[in-house]
């Protein structure tokens, strides 16, 4: 059961990868319908990072570990290098939680 399942969301996940070079000459999109994308995709971005930045299992994070995403965040945004932007965000939550921040 387990590898059927397995197999049948191999071939979706091709059969997606592959429809975007196939579709390309064939589907014409209107700026519009473009721009809604983008913004899709950048919603969906975004409320994939809320998600996994404020829960923790079943429950709230609790504040460290937000404030360590707020803080690799503004790394980011400093364009610091992605290695600084981890250490940065992990080391704040930990030391957060040492200190007491759940």
């Amino acid at each position: 059961m387990t590898l059927t399942a397995v197999l049948v969301l191999a071939a979706g996940t091709y059969a997606f990868r592959v429809a975007g070079p196939l579709l390309r000459g064939r589907l014409r999109l209107s700026d519009r319908v473009r721009g809604l994308m983008s913004t899709a995709a950048t919603v969906m971005l975004f409320a994939l990072v809320a998600t996994s930045t404020l829960t923790e299992g079943r429950g709230f994070a609790g504040l460290a570990l937000p404030a360590g995403v707020l803080v690799g965040a503004v790394a980011a945004w400093r364009r610091a290098p992605f290695v600084v932007v981890v250490v940065l965000a992990a080391a704040s939550t930990a030391l957060l939680r040492l200190a007491g921040v759940d």
